[in-house]
């Protein structure tokens, strides 16, 4: 029986969501793979805790929701943080997922280039890094002759990435048009729904979790520009970054607005367009009974292919375990692939 061993950097909503998925999967993946998950290491932001023999899930999570550090865990907590954590304990693949920073990408980027380095696997739920640096980083990884996955960092559970590259590999994706976003399809719908003004909504959608306490990177389309620029990079071959996106939010959409387009048979929404000829995130108006008519935190997208026609994918766009799922995901190609 193969260990293993994780090295998880991140552990907030979704560090601690792959930490739950590990132990409910752990099992079910030695049987199937005949490997058997260890987390060694795991770190927030000033503090970790680090076995060789492996971590309990349970204790780690218990931990940090009491304490605030997983330094504080018994025995194996130490203030050994950011880049000397991957020195401190030999792992197999790193699961990235620390906070996503589109201003200079870190810690996400020098993470993911040290483990490259080290001749390391690595998963990520991030999305700044590959915003601002995919093909040095794709670049990295090749050179390393080392596995990047990166499905958790586009629509959380959504599998736009693995769906497009191993199943519809004969096909030229010509566009993707879809919604990228969930807390702002959550407010949209929100506000159809009820009728409520943008600000009542976003302070509902806040108090419910479902919105930051800054909503900025959601609202003003940021996250949703992020992910088109990953899914334009990985899918469509365009050498993208961030400022190569056209980025309108949704802080001056109306009630009124989304009243008047009720009656027409239109809803807005803020959309996504990847295709050769426009980047760009803004809401639009989509006709009531689309592919695009989707309510909540739902994340859709639809591919225009060459020889598949029209494929479209749905999927819950966020949440820790829902976001975790789609690196444990990642991880098992990982291990399909090497393991």
């Amino acid at each position: 029986m193969k260990d293993l061993k994780l090295c998880i950097m991140g552990f907030g909503a979704v560090g601690q969501g792959l930490a739950k998925v590990v132990s409910l999967k752990r099992e079910s993946i030695k049987q199937d793979y005949g490997v058997n998950l260890k987390i060694v290491s795991v770190a927030d932001s000033s503090t970790s805790a680090i076995c060789e023999d492996g971590l309990d899930e349970d204790k780690l999570i218990n931990i940090k929701e009491e304490t605030g550090k997983v330094g504080n865990y018994p025995e194996y907590g130490s203030n050994i943080s950011g880049l000397d954590v991957l020195d401190a304990c030999d792992f197999d693949v790193l699961m990235e997922a620390t906070p996503t920073n589109i201003k200079d990408a870190e810690p996400a980027r020098s993470l993911t280039l040290k483990a490259f380095d080290m001749g390391k696997d690595v998963v990520t739920s991030n999305k700044g890094h590959l915003a601002l640096d995919f093909k040095e980083l794709m670049d990295s990884a090749k050179k390393n002759n080392v596995l990047f996955k990166f499905e958790a960092s586009v629509g959380g559970t959504m599998p736009i990435i693995n769906l497009a590259q191993e199943t519809l590999p004969a096909n030229d994706i010509k566009s993707i048009v879809g919604i990228l976003n969930g807390t702002t399809n959550y407010i949209l719908s929100r506000m159809t729904s009820e009728g409520t003004s943008y600000e009542n909504t976003l302070k509902e959608s806040q108090q419910l979790g479902i919105a930051e306490t800054d909503p900025t990177q959601d609202v003003m389309g940021i996250d949703a520009a992020c992910k088109t620029v990953i899914l334009a990079n990985a899918l469509l071959g365009i050498p993208a970054t961030y400022d190569d996106v056209k980025v309108k939010g949704i802080s001056e959409i109306t009630s009124e607005a989304i009243s008047l387009a009720g009656k027409e048979g239109y809803l807005i929404k803020l959309i996504a367009e990847i295709s050769p000829n426009n980047l760009e995130v803004s809401p639009r108006l989509v006709r009531k009974g689309s592919v695009y008519d989707i309510n909540g935190t739902l994340n859709m997208a639809n591919l225009k292919t060459d020889l598949s026609g029209d494929v479209t994918v749905m999927g819950i766009g966020a949440g820790s375990v829902e976001t975790a799922a789609a690196m444990l995901t990642d991880l098992i190609h990982v291990i399909r692939e090497k393991y």
